[in-house]
């Protein structure tokens, strides 16, 4: 694995990037002490994303869903409820 020191990755950080994409994994060394490792991130597949809607057809609510609680919420505010 590769290690270079601060100035070398600020002044090549492209090239270097480019390389730890490739999964050639490099250190970043602060007067020949490693200090970080830089490595590919695993990201997940194009089509793997969570979607809105996916659960569309397989559940229902109620229709007076947007009815239900409001006393309840009325009386948490300190107002009265008028039906």
């Amino acid at each position: 694995m590769q290690t270079v020191n601060i100035h070398e990755a600020k002044t090549q950080l492209s090239k270097l990037i480019e390389q730890a994409v490739q999964g050639e994994a490099f250190i970043i060394a602060k007067a020949g002490k490693p200090m970080v490792k830089v490595t590919k991130i695993d990201t997940p597949e194009a089509g793997s994303k969570k979607r809105l809607g996916f659960m569309a057809g397989q559940i229902s609510t109620p229709k007076d869903f947007d009815e239900m609680g409001k006393a309840e919420i009325a009386k948490l505010f300190g107002v009265e409820y008028l039906t």
